[in-house]
C-alpha cells in the first residue's frame, strides 16, 4: 500500500515485512558444535537489507547494529527464521527490527534466539543518500515499535555524547585510583 503526498510516498509496515527461513547445516557450526554467531549475523544483515530495500525502493547499506544478544544456542539441523519489519524511518535512514527463532523440526521446540535492530541507509546508483518513503502505522504494535525505535535512537545519541566525554586522567596516581578493585595491575 502506497500513499502519495507532496514529498515522498508513504508505505505501510506490512509492505516490506520479510521472513527468511534457512536450514542450519554442519558447515555453519563453530568449534562447540553450535551455529556460529557470524552466520546468524550474516543472515540478519541479509533480511535487514531485503526489508529496507523493499521499503526504500533503493539499495540500502547497514549503518549500525544495535546490540545483538544471543539468547539461546542454535543447533545444526534447526530451521532458523528471521522476521524483519521497518520499525522507524528518518529522512534517508530506517530502522529494521529483526526477530530470530530456531525450530527443532524433530521435537517442534521453538526458541527465540535473537532480537536486533539494524539502521539502514538508502543510496542511489551514484552512492548518494536518497530520501525514503514515510511509514504508515496501521495498528498499536506499529506505533509501539516506531516509538521504541525513536527512543532507542535518542538513547544512542546520548550514549555517543557521553562516550566521547570519556578521557583517561593524565597522572599515574589518578589512573591507579580509578582502577582500584578491578582485575588488572599497572606495572
Amino acid at each position: 500500500m502506497s500513499t502519495q503526498t507532496n514529498e515522498a510516498p508513504y508505505k505501510s509496515v506490512r509492505f516490506s515485512e520479510t521472513t527468511i527461513t534457512e536450514l542450519m547445516v554442519p558447515a555453519y557450526s563453530n568449534f562447540g558444535g553450535k551455529i556460529h554467531g557470524g552466520v546468524l549475523l550474516s543472515l540478519m544483515d541479509k533480511v535487514a537489507y531485503v526489508c529496507a530495500a523493499k521499503h526504500a525502493g533503493n539499495y540500502c547499506v547497514t549503518a549500525s547494529i544495535d546490540a545483538v544478544d544471543f539468547l539461546q544456542p542454535v543447533e545444526v539441523g534447526d530451521l532458523v527464521s528471521l522476521m524483519a519489519s521497518v520499525n522507524y524511518v528518518g529522512n534517508t535512514s530506517l530502522v529494521v527490527g529483526i526477530r530470530v527463532i530456531s525450530e527443532n523440526i524433530k521435537t517442534n521446540v521453538i526458541n527465540h534466539t535473537n532480537t536486533s535492530y539494524f539502521t539502514m541507509v538508502a543510496k542511489d546508483e551514484q552512492n548518494n543518500l536518497v530520501q525514503i518513503p514515510g511509514l504508515i502505522l496501521e495498528n498499536r504494535e506499529d506505533v509501539r515499535r516506531f516509538y521504541e525505535a525513536r527512543r532507542r535512537k535518542q538513547l544512542k545519541q546520548n550514549y555517543k555524547h557521553d562516550a566521547e566525554a570519556i578521557h583517561m586522567p593524565e597522572d599515574h596516581e589518578s589512573c591507579k585510583s580509578l582502577l582500584t578493585g578491578e582485575r588488572c595491575i599497572i606495572s
